[in-house]
């Protein structure tokens, strides 16, 4: 297996710079995660927990670059879940926070860099690794399950590359962090800027910090990447009169964002002679699977547009026949060499091949207009029956969201939807908005107000820790 990036093709030019001024070559950079990689030895797992700081990037580096498996684990994760997960599969190192090292007592420290450290796990059991198995990482709706999405080395180069060219990356760029590493859309802004010899602006503090605006305009950032809370956020934030000259690039993947947004933010680009690139992928998917060209990104709002170089989107009925009508609605069917091998439930599991062979039935309900630009409406199993009644309740959120500018969250069950709200002045009026557009028993709704809607590292919603509230 060769390296994933060609780092010492730009030694001399700045890799990374932290919030706390460390600045870091790609020379200085390969040397360093090379050392590690020596320290670890052979090829084998590693459990990687990560958040935006310079150790994690340097582990991240050496693992991927030198053949060893890292599992990508927020560093956060509650301690259960954690020791779950080591369980099931029996990691030979682990590589974390200096100072979350009195959580694995008895275990030997092999090396120390960068605020992380290097302990060896000791468990009995060693599971044998796929040849082409490059990093395992956890699904966006997961909660600690043991079930992780297996990638290989094609996969992550592959999509990569197929970012830079769509984005038009060069090494002028410097992408600020926004997003963890343990999420798909992070590792691929690392994954591809690393390919072109960009700079890192590497940040744990988040937009509604201070000090993350203060790095960004210090720093000179050029793009960044966000989920469609991200941009919900930006925009109660005033975003549109920040001074930020050295932005180039919004990009937004993570779900669909509301038409609404998706027009504000295409426009403020268009206005400002910035890109904004609406975006579509899956952690089946490596990452990215479709793109908004920037320039049809006012033309197309709503749209998630075309696939990724490389790739090929079709839309099947529920018999999988293909449709090839406009505006007709499917399943998005995506093919590509970013489509990952498959799933591991267990560390037997990893030493399984491709079983999916280039081909991804995404759950994601879709249409195509006659432009051949794809447009995402629902999930294939984000619907209830009300009454005979079937109903879509991404679009249930989508409407409220466009009509309130509210944070939202439907779910339930059969004959009885239940829309969570975080505010209470709108609860009845959400209520009343939804038995007028549905034309539907009033009686099937019923709007509860919490104190926040809960959210994944990837900022989606978590729709079953909303069933407790449930009454049927």
């Amino acid at each position: 297996m060769g390296k994933i990036w060609n780092l010492e093709k730009y030694k001399d030019k700045s890799a990374v710079i932290d919030e706390y001024g460390t600045e870091m070559t790609y020379g200085e950079l390969e040397k360093q995660a090379d050392i590690l990689a020596e320290k670890v030895g052979e090829r084998c797992l590693v459990f990687s927990l990560c958040h935006n700081a310079l150790g994690s990037l340097l582990g991240y580096t050496a693992f991927l670059n030198n053949g060893i498996v890292p599992v990508m684990v927020n560093a956060h994760l509650e301690e259960l879940l954690l020791e779950n997960l080591l369980d099931t599969y029996q990691p030979e190192f682990l590589w974390l926070p200096k100072d979350q090292i009195e959580l694995f007592k008895g275990m030997e420290t092999c090396y120390e860099a960068y605020g992380y450290v290097l302990l060896k796990t000791g468990y009995s059991t060693t599971y044998p690794l796929y040849e082409e198995l490059a990093l395992l990482i956890t699904t966006s709706g997961s909660t600690g399950s043991p079930k992780l999405v297996r990638q290989s080395y094609t996969n992550i180069l592959d999509n990569a590359k197929s970012i830079a060219e769509y984005l038009k990356l060069d090494e002028t760029e410097r992408p600020i962090t926004t997003l963890p590493m343990n999420y798909v859309y992070g590792l691929s802004i690392i994954n591809s800027h690393f390919l072109v010899g960009a700079t890192l602006l590497l940040t744990d503090k988040g937009l509604m910090q201070k000090e993350f605006w203060n790095f960004f305009k210090e720093a000179g950032a050029t793009s960044f990447g966000g989920v469609p809370y991200t941009y919900e956020m930006l925009d109660k934030l005033r975003f549109y009169r920040m001074d930020l000259p050295s932005l180039r690039t919004m990009t937004q993947a993570g779900g669909k964002i509301t038409p609404e947004l998706h027009e504000k933010f295409a426009a403020f680009a268009a206005e400002k002679g910035k890109n904004f690139v609406v975006m579509y992928g899956a952690s089946e998917a490596t990452s990215r699977m479709g793109y908004l060209p920037p320039e049809r990104a006012v033309e197309k709002k709503g749209s998630m547009g075309i696939p990724i170089p490389g790739g090929k989107f079709t839309l099947i009925d529920v018999d999988g026949k293909e449709i090839t009508e406009p505006l007709t609605t499917g399943e998005l069917v995506y093919e590509g060499k970013n489509v990952t091998l498959g799933y591991a439930e267990s560390g037997n599991d990893l030493i399984k091949g491709d079983e999916r062979h280039g081909r991804l039935e995404t759950g994601d309900m879709a249409q195509f207009d006659k432009d051949g630009f794809y447009y995402i409406v629902g999930r294939k199993k984000r619907f209830l029956k009300i009454y005979g009644n079937r109903v879509n309740l991404d679009e249930i959120d989508r409407m409220i969201k466009g009509k309130y500018s509210v944070e939202v969250a439907s779910a339930g069950v059969d004959d009885h939807m239940y829309i969570f709200l975080t505010d209470n002045k709108y609860a009845d009026q959400v209520r009343e908005y939804v038995i007028d557009k549905t034309k539907l028993n009033p009686a099937a709704f019923k709007v509860i107000v919490i104190e926040e809607i809960p959210k994944n590292d990837s900022g989606k919603t978590r729709y079953t820790e909303l069933e407790k509230y449930y009454k049927t």
